[in-house]
Formats: structure tokens, C-alpha cells, sequence
């Protein structure tokens, strides 16, 4: 699934270049090491990449900040993870 490869990029780079925390990388590796559990969740997948590239450490996610924060990013995960379609 090539959308699974970018969100792997997309992590990797969020971690390098917007210290996106280890704990929240490591579970968007278990959704990308599990590709057979996320095949028909190509949208929710393409919203996690949306949410990964505006990842933003300090949350400027206020008045006119576009960011994405931890608490959104876990909320999406969370859904992700404990309701996977097999």
C-alpha cells in the first residue's frame, strides 16, 4: 500500500524536523507494519497524513495556527488502532 510508505516518510520526517514524540511515531508504525488491517481505510490513512505533516510540537493550533497537536493526533490513532477493519 503505497499510502502506508508515505506515512512512513511523513513520520520519519515529523520526527526529525518537528520532534513528533516517539510514543506517537510507534503507533503509526503499528499501523503501517499491520497493512492487511488498514487496506480498506485509504481515506482515515490519508487523514493521518494530513495530521502527521502539520504536526506541530507546541500546538499552534489556536486562532489562526494550522497545526496539529498530540491530543488530535492520539485521537485519530486511537480510532485507528482499536477499531482496525480486517
Amino acid at each position: 500500500m503505497e499510502l502506508l510508505e508515505l506515512l512512513r516518510q511523513e513520520t520519519v520526517r515529523a520526527q526529525e524536523d518537528f520532534d513528533l514524540p516517539d510514543f506517537l511515531a510507534a503507533k503509526i508504525f503499528t499501523i503501517i507494519d499491520q497493512p492487511h488491517r488498514y487496506e480498506q481505510r485509504a481515506e482515515e490513512i490519508r487523514a493521518l497524513i494530513e495530521q502527521v505533516r502539520l504536526y506541530d510540537t507546541y500546538g499552534q493550533t489556536g486562532y489562526i495556527g494550522m497545526g496539529v497537536n498530540n491530543v488530535i493526533l492520539e485521537g485519530t490513532l486511537k480510532r485507528l488502532l482499536t477499531d482496525p477493519q480486517e
